[in-house]
């Protein structure tokens, strides 16, 4: 990846330029410490300081350096120096997960119960060679077995993969933080049923390509440009970038003043994205798509209120249709006590628009680029196209570092003239003929107990009644159950 460097310098001192004048100042600034960094938790990234996060290279474990605070051999393996100064290291990370799920009526057919056992073996390494550069490559494994798989995906079934490695450049200047990142990576950076790792998967969703980004104390930008990877279920060399589908943009955050609503944590992030695929598929046809993505999202902390609400308008052409689509998620929780374990009450509303996938006139079906579907299914049944749904939940600690999550979902269909989707994106076969507009009610049980910082054992269970628009088409109700432990280092 040495060929790369030249590059990501090339854009680094482009992104100077740009965070001076953001700073008020025509010129660059000698590299300088930062004074205040954007909050780290807002920034894109999903930093966590001594933790452990879902993209491991997120994570920082420069407090390694000192022996003191290493409480086994492991925690040797966060902090290698491979220079006497130490300024060149070496992380290491790793994760053993042992999957079992059970569903009945697969597909919502049916038909016998299908059983996968399913694991995954991830190892990564992030080369830090200084405060300015880095390398990040992560190599993971999948396998699957069980009864009545069919023909198991490449992201549940595959011998290796090189699941992300990129080289990284970024600075400081006049107390701005710029950057910029090349390879293949994964990308967070929006609402969370948008754009998403996809850790439910074996294989994780990854990109490849282009990210920039310039951050101060209170104003933030990403810029990027991605094609995502395209997955083969054999060795490293049948993975490949796509070359059908490109996403790009830019992600903006404003952290709101702390002093706010009597003390919270707020943040405020625009965005503009444009996805283009030349085989998207509506209604029995493939052809190329642009859609555009114009959203905001305001999410954090007030009190005892957490929030998480995001809007966005998609617009565009599918073939020789206009693309005119809504999707609104508003969520929010009520912490009800002052201990971080205390019990929460919430409740989410979602719309996605729909119609036009089976019909002339404008494309109203909404779309998430990649995002996470298991928030409406666990089962992966239902994605936001073409899909209304409301879902009150509670969340209690029965016992020490453990989290237990009931919810109540209640779907509908936005247009009873198009189909119900699942989350792959395609129809379920001939709900479009119907015209109910109830989908389903979904009730469903998620158990987390962190045993210790590295090992998690996680429960779900989930039963969905299938409603008419699913019923009148030749589909039935079906039961998931599901169980995990989870080995991180």
């Amino acid at each position: 990846m040495t060929h790369l460097l030249p590059r990501l310098r090339a854009a680094t001192a482009s992104l100077g330029l740009l965070a001076a004048a953001v700073h008020g100042s025509a010129r660059a600034e000698p590299a300088a410490t930062t004074t205040s960094a954007y909050p780290a938790a807002a920034n894109g990234d999903v930093s966590t300081v001594n933790g452990y996060t879902l993209s491991r290279w997120a994570e920082d474990w420069q407090s390694m350096r000192d022996p003191a605070k290493r409480d086994d051999p492991l925690d040797r393996l966060k902090y290698l120096p491979l220079t006497p100064d130490g300024e060149v290291y070496l992380t290491l990370s790793g994760e053993l997960r042992l999957r079992v799920n059970e569903t009945t009526n697969p597909n919502l057919r049916e038909s016998e119960a299908q059983r996968q056992d399913i694991s995954r073996i991830v190892a990564g390494a992030d080369l830090h060679i200084g405060p300015h550069l880095r390398a990040y490559g992560e190599l993971a494994h999948g396998s699957i077995s069980g009864l009545n798989l069919g023909t198991p995906a490449a992201t549940l079934r595959n011998d290796l993969v090189i699941q992300q490695a990129f080289v990284e450049a970024n600075e400081e200047i006049g107390g701005i933080a710029i950057g910029a990142r090349y390879g293949r990576q994964e990308f967070t950076d929006g609402p969370n049923l948008l754009v998403s790792q996809r850790d439910n998967n074996t294989i994780r969703y990854t990109l490849n390509g282009l990210r920039f980004w310039v951050r101060g104390a209170r104003v933030r930008a990403d810029l990027f440009d991605f094609k995502p990877t395209a997955y083969g279920d054999l060795g490293v060399e049948d993975d490949i970038s796509d070359p059908a589908r490109r996403f790009s943009g830019v992600t903006m955050g404003f952290a709101l003043p702390n002093s706010w609503l009597g003390g919270s944590k707020l943040y405020v992030d625009p965005f503009f994205w444009r996805r283009r695929n030349t085989v998207g598929a509506w209604g029995g046809r493939i052809g190329p798509a642009t859609r555009y993505y114009a959203g905001v999202r305001v999410w954090g902390d007030a009190g005892p209120l957490n929030i998480d609400w995001s809007v966005n308008h998609q617009y565009g052409e599918y073939l020789d249709q206009r693309i005119d689509a809504w999707q609104a998620f508003i969520a929010q929780t009520y912490r009800l006590g002052k201990a971080k374990d205390a019990p929460r009450i919430g409740v989410h509303f979602d719309y996605s628009s729909g119609g036009g996938g089976y019909g002339d006139g404008k494309l109203r079906d909404s779309y998430a680029p990649f995002g996470n579907n298991i928030y409406f299914s666990y089962q992966l049944f239902l994605t936001p196209s073409n899909l209304v749904a409301l879902a009150p939940n509670v969340s209690v600690s029965p016992f020490r570092n453990t989290r237990l999550t009931a919810e109540y979902l209640l779907a509908w269909r936005d247009s009873v003239y198009d189909a119900v989707y699942r989350a792959n994106g395609q129809p379920f076969a001939g709900t479009q003929n119907g015209r109910a507009r109830k989908i389903a009610d979904v009730t469903r049980l998620q158990l987390v107990w962190s045993i210790t910082p590295r090992v998690s054992l996680t429960g779900r269970y989930e039963h969905l009644d299938a409603g008419p628009a699913l019923y009148d088409a030749g589909y039935r109700s079906s039961d998931f159950l599901s169980g995990w432990i989870s080995f991180r280092f």
